[in-house]
C-alpha cells in the first residue's frame, strides 16, 4: 500500500490566480496514456443525497485538451547533498564521522556517504548498531560493531580506512560513555572515493536511498585513520577536510562547510531545523540566541517539500471569468481527479461587495490527513453516494498532514501543496458522519458557497496566501469578508490584515469555529511551504520537543496565537472553549437577541432555538465551540445573542482553559467552558463583526423539509439578515 498511486492526479502551481496569470498544471499518471482536462466551476461538494449535492457546473468551453500523459515519481525522504566533495591525495587515509540521534535505530539508514571515482563509503545505523560499507573496482566490504544504539541518545559515529595498509574501522561511542566500541576489518586493495558527491540521510546521489530518519550533527571528512574515539564531542587534531556546521543558516536549506575547500551543500525535501543538537544546555529555548544548541538536523524518510513533477500544460486565466471556485477535471482510462483552484478579481475591479475568505493555509496543514477510518463502512458510503472515492489512508505516498507523524513518532512540522493533496477535492469526506455528510475544510466551506449561490448574493474568492501576500490591500474593496468554517492556520500578516479590515470600517463574519489558533511561517523562498511547530498548549496532534518550539523559517515563537498573546477573541469576540466527536446540538438565543438594537439580525427567525439539525454532525453548534471572554480580548462592546445547549457527552473543555482537573482559567467550572457563543460587536470606525462560534455551524444553512431540503430554516435566515445588512443591500 505503502507506494501505491492514483490512476490520475496532479496539482497545481498554486491555489489561486487573477484572470491574464497562468496556471501550470503538474500531473501523473500511474499508467501512461491519454487523458482529458478540462475546466469545471465548483458550486457544491457535498455529495449526500440529502444536501445541496455535488454540483460542478461544465466549463469545457473554457477550457479542454485531450492530452498525452505520464507517470512522474514521488521521491519522498529528506536529504543533504554535496556536489563536490573534497579533493585529497590518492591513498591517504581518511574518516568519516557524525553525531547521531535516532528514535529508531533498528530502522536503519545511512549517516553519511561519499561517492566518486568508481569508489563508494557509507556510514549508516542498522539493527546491529553502526555499520559501514565501501565498494571499490575490484572489491566490496560491509563492517558493524554488533551493539545496537539506543534510542534517542547521542552517539559519535565513525569509518576510518586506509587504502595503505588495507585497515578498515567502524565505530560508535555514546555521549556519556567511558569506552567506544570499534571494530575492524581487512579491504585489501580498497581506494576510497575523492572530491565526488557526498550525501547526508541517504546514499545514492542519482537516485537516493537508504534515508536516515534522525537527527545529524557536525558531520566532517577528517584525514588519518583513527582506531579509536578518544571523547564522543571532540574532533581529533590536524583539522579537517570538510567540516559541515548546521548551526550556520538554520533558516535555510543551505549547509555550510567550515574546511579549507568550502564543500558547501543543500537539502532535499525540508528536513527540520531549528532542533535541539548533542550540545543542547537548556539554557536558552531560542535557536537564534544560541545556534551551536541547535547544530543538528531531524532527517525523515517521508519528507517532501516538492514533488517536482515537470508541468504538462498551461491554462491562462480567460480575462471574463467571474471570481469564484473552480477546478481542472482530470479524466483518463483508469480513473479521474479534480484540482482545485479559485479565480480572483481582477486587480482593477470590479469587485463583488463580499468577499470569502478561502482557509487555504488550514486545508493545507490537513492536506492528506491519515485518520486511519477509511474502512468498509466508509469507503461503502463514499461509492454510494458518489463521493470522491479516495482516501489519504491509502495512499501514504502523496505524504502526510501536519496531524500525523513521522515514522520515529515525531511530528510532521511542514506542509506542502505542491503535491496532490486529497483531503482538498470536491465530495471528499472526512468522517463517516451517522447524522450529516461528515465533510471538513474545503469541501465543507462549499456549503456556504452553495448558500450564497442559491441566495444570488454575489461574491469573489480570495485566499489566505493572497491575503499573507498582498495584506489589507486585498482587503480594502469589500464591505464585508465572510470566513469558512474552520481558518484555524494563520500567519502574522493574516491576522493584521483582517484586524484592520475590521478597525477601518470594513465587516467580517466569522463562520466557524477553533478559528484564528495556530501560528505558522512561510518562507517567501519556497511558498508553497508552510510551518507549524506545536508548542506549549492547545489539542494537539503531537507536541514539539522541550527547546523546539520556535519556527526555522522566520525564528519566531510558534504553537497556539493565544501564546503569542493574539488570542482569537481580539479578532472575532470569540475562541475556541470545547471539542467533542463530530457531532452537534443547537443554540438558544439570548435576551439580548430580542433588543430592537439587535433584532434585526433574527428577523423571520422563529423561536428560541437555532440549527437543532444540520449535514456536519447533525446540529449547527458542534465539533469544536468557541466563546466570548473579555480577559482574552473580546471588546467591551460585545454583545453575546446566542449559546450553546446541552453539549454532547464527547466534548471536553480545551486544555489552555484548565490549570486542573477542577480549576480553570476563568474560574467558572469545567463543563461551563463547553460552549458556542454567537456575538456582535461594532468598531469604533464603522465596522463590525459577527461570529458563530461553531465549525458546524454553515453545515445547517440547508435544511431538510417535507417537501425536500433547502436552504431555508433559522440559520440561513440569521445569515442571509446579516450578510445583506452587511454589504448595504438592506
Amino acid at each position: 500500500m505503502k507506494n501505491q498511486e492514483l490512476p490520475i492526479t496532479g496539482y497545481l502551481d498554486r491555489f489561486s490566480h487573477r484572470p491574464g496569470e497562468r496556471f501550470s498544471a503538474h500531473v501523473s499518471l500511474r499508467d501512461p496514456g491519454a487523458y482529458r482536462a478540462r475546466l469545471v466551476r465548483v458550486i457544491g461538494g457535498d455529495a449526500n443525497p440529502a444536501g445541496p449535492g455535488l454540483r460542478l457546473a461544465d466549463l469545457s468551453h473554457v477550457f479542454a485538451r485531450e492530452l498525452q500523459g505520464r507517470r512522474q515519481a514521488i521521491r519522498l525522504g529528506s536529504h543533504g547533498i554535496v556536489d563536490h566533495g573534497p579533493v585529497r591525495a590518492a591513498g591517504a587515509a581518511c574518516t568519516w564521522t557524525a553525531l547521531v540521534w535516532t528514535a529508531i535505530p533498528q530502522s536503519g539508514g545511512t549517516v553519511l556517504a561519499e561517492e566518486g571515482g568508481g569508489a563508494a563509503v557509507a556510514l549508516a545505523v542498522g539493527a546491529a548498531g553502526a555499520c559501514a560499507s565501501l565498494a571499490w573496482p575490484g572489491g566490496a566490504v560491509r563492517v558493524e560493531t554488533a551493539v545496537p544504539l539506543q534510542p534517542r541518545r547521542w552517539y559519535r559515529l565513525w569509518l576510518s580506512a586506509d587504502p595503505a595498509t588495507g585497515r578498515v574501522v567502524v565505530g560508535q561511542r555514546a555521549l556519556g560513555d567511558d569506552a567506544a566500541v570499534a571494530v575492524p576489518a581487512d579491504a585489501p586493495g580498497i581506494s576510497l572515493p575523492s572530491g565526488g558527491v557526498v550525501l547526508f540521510a541517504a546514499e545514492h546521489a542519482v537516485e537516493p536511498r537508504g534515508h536516515f530518519t534522525g537527527k545529524i550533527e557536525d558531520p566532517a571528512i577528517i584525514p588519518g585513520f583513527h582506531a579509536t574515539w578518544p571523547e564522543a564531542l571532540v574532533m581529533p587534531d590536524g583539522g579537517a577536510l570538510a567540516a559541515w556546521d548546521f548551526a550556520d543558516g538554520i533558516g535555510s536549506q543551505s549547509v555550510t562547510d567550515t574546511g579549507p575547500q568550502g564543500c558547501h551543500g543543500r537539502l532535499v525535501n525540508l528536513p527540520t531545523r531549528a532542533v535541539v543538537g548533542a550540545r543542547w544546555s537548556g539554557r536558552e529555548m531560542c535557536w537564534r540566541h544560541a545556534p551551536r544548541d541547535y547544530a543538528a538536523i531531524h532527517f525523515h524518510d517521508d519528507d517532501l517539500d516538492d514533488c517536482g513533477w515537470e508541468a504538462d500544460f498551461d491554462w491562462t486565466v480567460p480575462d471574463d471569468l467571474p471570481s469564484g471556485a473552480y477546478a481542472l477535471h482530470l479524466s483518463c482510462a483508469g480513473g479521474e481527479d479534480w484540482l482545485p483552484l479559485y479565480v480572483l478579481p481582477r486587480r482593477a475591479g470590479p469587485f463583488a461587495k463580499v468577499a470569502f475568505l478561502a482557509s487555504t493555509f488550514t486545508y493545507q496543514a490537513y492536506a492528506n490527513h491519515a485518520r486511519g477510518n477509511a474502512d468498509a463502512a466508509y469507503l461503502e458510503r463514499a461509492q454510494a453516494w458518489g463521493a470522491y472515492p479516495h482516501n489519504p489512508d491509502q495512499y501514504p505516498i502523496y505524504g502526510r498532514s501536519t496531524y500525523n507523524r513521522h515514522s520515529d513518532n515525531s511530528g510532521i512540522a511542514f506542509s506542502s501543496r505542491r503535491r496532490p493533496v486529497l483531503t482538498m477535492r470536491p465530495g471528499f469526506m472526512t468522517f463517516n458522519d451517522p447524522r450529516g455528510s461528515g465533510l471538513r475544510h474545503y469541501p465543507a466551506d462549499t456549503h456556504l458557497l452553495a448558500w450564497m449561490e442559491a441566495k444570488g448574493i454575489a461574491f469573489d474568492v480570495i485566499t489566505d496566501e493572497d491575503l499573507d501576500d498582498e495584506g489589507p490591500a486585498l482587503l480594502a474593496p469589500y464591505r464585508v469578508v465572510l470566513t469558512g468554517s474552520h481558518p484555524e492556520y494563520h500567519t502574522a500578516n493574516t491576522l493584521d490584515a483582517l484586524q484592520a479590515h475590521t478597525q477601518h470600517g470594513g465587516r467580517l463574519c466569522y463562520l466557524g469555529g477553533n478559528g484564528f489558533y495556530w501560528r505558522i511561517a512561510r518562507d517567501r523562498d519556497r511558498p508553497h511551504m508552510i510551518e507549524l511547530r506545536r508548542a506549549e498548549g492547545g489539542i494537539r496532534a503531537w507536541a514539539a520537543e522541550p527547546g523546539e518550539y520556535y519556527h526555522q523559517i522566520d525564528g519566531q515563537y510558534g504553537g497556539l496565537w493565544r501564546r503569542n498573546r493574539r488570542p482569537p477573541q481580539m479578532l472575532a469576540g470569540v475562541g475556541f472553549s470545547g471539542q467533542g466527536r463530530f457531532e452537534g446540538t443547537y443554540y438558544r438565543r439570548l435576551p439580548a437577541s430580542f433588543d430592537p438594537a439587535f433584532a434585526w439580525m433574527f428577523a423571520g427567525v422563529d423561536g428560541d432555538t437555532i440549527g437543532d439539525y444540520g449535514l456536519s454532525g447533525g446540529g449547527a453548534a458542534g465539533f469544536e465551540l468557541d466563546r466570548a471572554d473579555p480577559v482574552l480580548g473580546t471588546p467591551p462592546q460585545t454583545v453575546i445573542l446566542a449559546r450553546s445547549e446541552n453539549p454532547p457527552a464527547s466534548f471536553v473543555t480545551v486544555p489552555e482553559e484548565l490549570l486542573s482537573h477542577l480549576a480553570t482559567v476563568t474560574g467558572e467550572p469545567p463543563a461551563e467552558l463547553m460552549r458556542g457563543e454567537i456575538v456582535y460587536f461594532d468598531t469604533p470606525s464603522g465596522g463590525a463583526v459577527f461570529a458563530v462560534g461553531s465549525i458546524t455551524f454553515c453545515g445547517s444553512l440547508w435544511r431538510e423539509g417535507p417537501d425536500g431540503g433547502g436552504f431555508t430554516g433559522p440559520v440561513s435566515r440569521l445569515l442571509e439578515n446579516v450578510v445583506r445588512r452587511f454589504s448595504g443591500e438592506s
